[in-house]
């Protein structure tokens, strides 16, 4: 069983001066009132142009992003690639609705996808669905309210934006992951990304779909997406995450006046996500599973499957991975005991990567047990490093 207390290759990659950098910034992050003071300063920065490269970039984000593009990231995929840890870019601009942003982001996409196919560190593109059409028509499309011929127009060019990308992913040979949005608008991106999967999935999994476990339907959705599967004879991708918009869909629903769509206990949630799992693994002769997690019990669930069941660490059915920036010891320990695991690796210019951000210093404020788990890790590997040198 792989020993995720073991900070020795947990921080194989990191100096003692990095170590020292991510003790002071899980410090900050500690605090609620600071995290959230921090944003808001920066907000107001950033509204009236003041500079703040000089403070964020050796800070926060050198600890969760990759670099400002592809090629800044290349230090970072080879250096981890060294310990048995992949890399996938995940370009982390958002909120830009633009014709020119669009443009953008499907450019710096197809060219993140090309760099994938020629890279044996990178085994996944990756890419957030709001980057190439507006939240507006996402959501029309999604609650079959009726669209103008304009919107229906902007609608198809979404999808062919959508096709662009997985047809690219499969020319060049590299699984394709489409990251899950807001529930109000992810059933049209799920009939997007089905329509990819019947196209692109026919000899494998290439495109694979995001179920945020943390939302009531989600399980019986992917259960009902397999006899899809099965029905139409294609390859079922399935990446699996808890979910990244807790609080935002609870206030949308009490505002708007309708039934939370999630899990209302973290305990309903690990169970639906781990059910999850066990139900893909029964069908593994279908279905794909992109493990994104940093909890320790549901990455357990998975090991110990591929173990009960004989299949080799290296199967690429079967994935785990964590973002950069967190959770080393959960990715560091599973790449030296050979599984497939990798990084999320964000990279953009730093005013646009800030919400992303701001997510995950959120994130570590929030959820339980976070932060305090990556102080406890890092002092350890701090003090059993002074230990060698005495």
């Amino acid at each position: 069983m792989t020993d995720f207390t073991n900070t020795e290759i947990a921080f194989v990659s990191k100096t003692n001066k990095d170590l020292k950098k991510a003790l002071l910034l899980y410090k900050i992050m500690a605090s609620p009132f600071i995290t959230k003071t921090a944003k808001i300063l920066t907000q107001i920065a950033l509204a009236v142009r003041f500079p703040i490269s000089w403070i964020v970039k050796p800070t926060i984000y050198n600890h969760f992003v990759g670099g400002e593009t592809i090629d800044e990231c290349i230090p970072t995929i080879k250096l981890i690639g060294q310990y048995g840890v992949k890399s996938i870019l995940d370009y982390s601009v958002e909120g830009k609705e633009s014709q020119e942003d669009i443009d953008k982001a499907l450019s710096e996409t197809l060219k993140s996808i090309e760099n994938a196919g020629k890279s044996e560190n990178i085994p996944f593109a990756v890419f957030k669905p709001t980057a190439f059409t507006s939240v507006h028509i996402l959501t029309k499309a999604s609650t079959n309210e009726k669209l103008t011929k304009e919107e229906k127009r902007e609608a198809q060019n979404f999808k062919d934006r959508v096709k662009i990308l997985c047809q690219k992913a499969y020319d060049v040979n590299i699984p394709i992951l489409i990251d899950a949005e807001d529930s109000w608008y992810q059933n049209f991106i799920d009939e997007t990304v089905e329509g990819m999967m019947q196209l692109f999935n026919k000899e494998k999994a290439v495109v694979y779909n995001t179920w945020q476990m943390y939302r009531t339907d989600r399980l019986e959705n992917l259960k009902s997406s397999y006899q899809k599967a099965v029905d139409g004879n294609y390859f079922l991708g399935a990446k699996f995450v808890r979910g990244a918009y807790m609080e935002k869909e609870r206030e949308r629903a009490e505002k708007k006046g309708y039934k939370s769509p999630i899990h209302e206990t973290k305990e309903d949630t690990d169970n639906s996500y781990n059910n999850a799992l066990k139900f893909s693994f029964e069908h593994r002769d279908k279905i794909s599973i992109f493990n994104g997690t940093h909890n320790e019990e549901s990455i357990k669930i998975l090991a110990d499957l591929m173990n009960e069941y004989n299949i080799k660490k290296t199967d690429n059915r079967f994935w785990f991975s964590q973002l950069y920036g967190m959770s080393d010891n959960l990715s560091f320990n599973l790449g030296a005991d050979g599984y497939n695991v990798s990084k999320y690796l964000p990279y953009g210019p730093i005013k646009h990567v800030l919400p992303y951000l701001f997510r995950r210093a959120e994130e570590n404020t929030s959820v339980k047990g976070q932060t305090s788990r990556e102080l406890i890790l890092i002092r350890k590997e701090i003090n059993r490093r002074k230990k060698i040198k005495k």
